[in-house]
């Protein structure tokens, strides 16, 4: 899976891929799914894997990533007429789950009626579709501090996916979230 991003600061912009992947996130979503890991340390792992993500961020925005730079051997060696089974096979692999934010507003802040901070006038942008049949585009927006904003993209054709049933697991998702925090909320206030 990946996020793509925006590398805005070089000459003409370009994209990169996030690896949203991690060693941290893992751990979050084993410990979510373990009802013998306390609420505090699910919490600290959440933590941990939203930091993780958005040091790798950061990293690819300024050029750090490793997809781009793959696909450009990749192009250099096609040109040349070399094989590269390792370019080959790291690029081969299909991306099941692509997801990026999507702005609502591209606008300055003082733009908005009525000094909105998106809790009135708002937008869900749109959004874009799978890059693999198998697989989904969902795109997201955070929206003021009380609002977020899904587009989920699947094809019909291929029975394995729904749409309608991703939306349900990313509220599950959700859910499970607030009542980490919640319950590690509770605890820590006792």
């Amino acid at each position: 899976t990946y996020e793509s991003c925006m590398a805005r600061l070089f000459l003409q912009g370009r994209t990169e891929t996030i690896r949203t992947v991690c060693e941290e996130s893992c751990a979050f979503v084993r410990a979510l799914e373990n009802p013998d890991v306390p609420a505090v340390e699910q919490q600290r792992l959440l933590r941990a894997a939203g930091e993780r993500h958005q040091r790798y961020t950061r990293e690819a925005m300024a050029g750090g990533g490793v997809d781009r730079h793959l696909f450009g051997l990749y192009v250099v060696a096609a040109g040349m007429g070399i094989d590269s089974p390792f370019l080959n096979k790291a690029l081969s692999y299909k991306w099941n789950l692509s997801t990026s934010q999507v702005p609502p507003r591209q606008t300055v802040k003082n733009t908005w009626p009525n000094d909105d901070q998106g809790d009135v006038y708002y937008s869900p942008s749109g959004g874009f579709g799978p890059v693999s049949d198998e697989g989904y585009g969902v795109s997201y927006a955070i929206v003021g501090e009380n609002r977020l904003f899904f587009h989920v993209s699947s094809k019909r054709s291929t029975a394995a996916t729904s749409s309608s049933r991703f939306v349900d697991e990313i509220f599950r998702a959700l859910k499970d979230i607030h009542a980490v925090n919640a319950a590690a909320t509770a605890s820590e206030t006792r």
